[in-house]
């Protein structure tokens, strides 16, 4: 998503107000978690309500995409599943590691479902095999991860 929509400028000039920054900073990176309004809006209100502090993304769809992994630092605008902003996260950890390396505390830090490893494991396994149908990749247990900590910044 662009950070140039109206929507996104007003959000980040209140975020920069709030925190007596400098009002021409340029926005960082908006977008959201999911590949459909209604997972976007399910993860977006997980993340605003402070249950889900963690995220991991295929490694490959980065490459895909040509876009960077998220560094630690990084404030990225969060959307809804309208595109519209709904807070803002900022990266505290990034580690890459194999789909079958992901731990109980990983899984319940991401905050979905009933938080347990059985659980990630199965509705990220659904998730990653659409994103490798799409890129063009195959799903195996070994497939590499994009696993990243963050915490709600504003509001």
């Amino acid at each position: 998503m662009s950070t140039d929509s109206k929507a996104i400028k007003i959000f980040w000039l209140s975020y920069l107000r709030s925190q007596g920054d400098s009002l021409d900073l340029p926005a960082p990176e908006a977008s959201d978690f999911g590949d459909n309004p209604t997972l976007v809006d399910e993860l977006g209100q997980l993340i605003k309500s402070g249950v889900k502090t963690a995220t991991c993304s295929l490694l490959w769809e980065y490459e895909a995409n040509d876009e960077k992994i998220p560094q630690v630092g990084e404030l990225f605008i969060l959307t809804d599943g309208r595109d519209l902003p709904l807070c803002i996260i900022e990266t505290t950890e990034v580690k890459i590691r194999e789909f079958d390396q992901i731990d109980e505390r990983f899984a319940y830090d991401e905050g979905e479902g009933d938080r347990t490893l059985a659980y990630w494991r199965e509705a990220h396994w659904r998730f990653f095999s659409r994103v490798c149908e799409r890129i063009g990749k195959k799903t195996n247990p070994n497939m590499p991860l994009v696993c990243e900590r963050f915490r709600l910044v504003y509001p």
